[in-house]
């Protein structure tokens, strides 16, 4: 076996081993073959790619983490799509939906709903519509990334006696989900982080205006001891290095925690950039 297939093999047993341990950590494989490492926050990918170097001895280079950003979207709309091929001298293909696109609840994710009264789209298509949109929602037409917080649901169709099958509806709601996702109101969502600063009295200024600086919205103070609590929902795109830049702030005396607490709307003058890992670093051996 070449030496890149089996360090590629070596790589990918040592991380399950570590995500096996650490629910808070999972893997996938992205576009390009490379393994995708998914977490919370950048101190947690640091130490998860450590442990992988130091105690499975895996070689391999780390990409700089990212950020796992969403797409929803903010209007309701109704689409009707088409997809009709002939084929010369048998069967072709023929499916008709009309998928209601609505916004979700936060939190609720991609539903999925059937509504068709009447036989429009017979019952053993419509596995081929669910299939078509949970693919469809993987690419937001934003930026790509996945769709969340969505509502679809199939209100009527048609379809034709000899064309139709659920390959042509699978097609069909795809089609159908990127032809209307546009004119929805699409947004770019961000992971919020829910952070606790604990620090000395004579810091809590710096380290208010530091979180104030980074679009962080500050929600509690309290005191703890001789220290002060300091509570604030930030962006994580904005915390890169964030425990490097508190430490020597306050000369190493304050410490913070954060955990991912939901996704938020992008602002319109902020540049673009598995909803429980809202970041993620690129691994090749």
């Amino acid at each position: 076996m070449p030496r890149d297939a089996q360090a590629a093999i070596d790589l990918r047993a040592a991380f399950d081993t570590l995500c096996a341990a650490d629910p808070a950590l999972a893997v996938d494989v992205g576009p390009a073959d490379e393994l995708i490492v998914k977490g919370q926050t950048e101190l947690q990918l640091e130490i998860a790619i450590d442990r992988a170097k130091r105690a499975f001895k895996v070689d391999f280079t780390a990409g700089a983490p990212q950020v796992a950003y969403r797409e929803s979207i903010t209007k309701t709309i109704e689409w009707d799509y088409i997809h009709k091929k002939k084929r010369t001298g048998g069967s072709g293909q023929y499916a008709k939906v009309k998928i209601r696109f609505e916004p979700g609840v936060p939190g609720s994710g991609f539903v999925i709903e059937n509504a068709v009264v009447g036989g429009a789209v017979p019952k053993e298509y419509v596995p081929g519509v669910e299939k078509g949109l949970t693919n469809a929602k993987e690419t937001g037409v934003i930026a790509g990334f996945p769709v969340i917080d969505l509502k679809c649901t199939l209100v009527d169709g048609g379809y034709h006696d000899v064309d139709s099958n659920v390959m042509a509806f699978d097609i069909a709601a795809r089609a159908c989900f990127r032809e209307a996702l546009p004119k929805a109101g699409p947004r770019l969502l961000e992971p919020m982080m829910k952070v606790e600063v604990v620090t000395p009295q004579e810091y809590m200024g710096d380290v208010i205006g530091d979180l104030n600086s980074r679009r962080g919205q500050v929600q509690g103070m309290d005191s703890r001891g001789n220290a002060q609590v300091i509570t604030a929902m930030v962006p994580l795109a904005s915390l890169f290095g964030y425990t490097v830049v508190l430490s020597v702030m306050t000369q190493g005396r304050a410490q913070c925690a954060m955990r991912f607490d939901r996704y938020e709307q992008v602002p319109p003058y902020f540049p673009d950039g598995d909803d429980d890992f809202p970041m993620a670093a690129a691994l090749r051996a």
